[in-house]
């Protein structure tokens, strides 16, 4: 039997300036609201978007968001 990690998605909104890039990515875990601020759905994650989750992640121009393992 193997146990599954979870995945938490943290935003730092005092760095987010909604470029909308992890939207962009994942429109189903990220959505960039009309004030600019990102709001994350369904966290934590299932082990399935994982790799789009990270790419978000990395590919974030203010570094705002991180993955976090549990």
């Amino acid at each position: 039997m193997s146990v599954e990690q979870v995945m938490r998605i943290e935003v730092d909104l005092d760095k987010c300036t909604g470029h909308g890039i992890c939207e962009s990515i994942a429109e189903d875990v990220f959505e960039v609201a009309d004030d600019g601020s990102v709001r994350i759905h369904g966290d934590p994650r299932p082990e399935s978007d994982r790799e789009r989750i990270r790419q978000a992640v990395s590919q974030c121009p203010a570094a705002a968001l991180s993955l976090v393992e549990d």
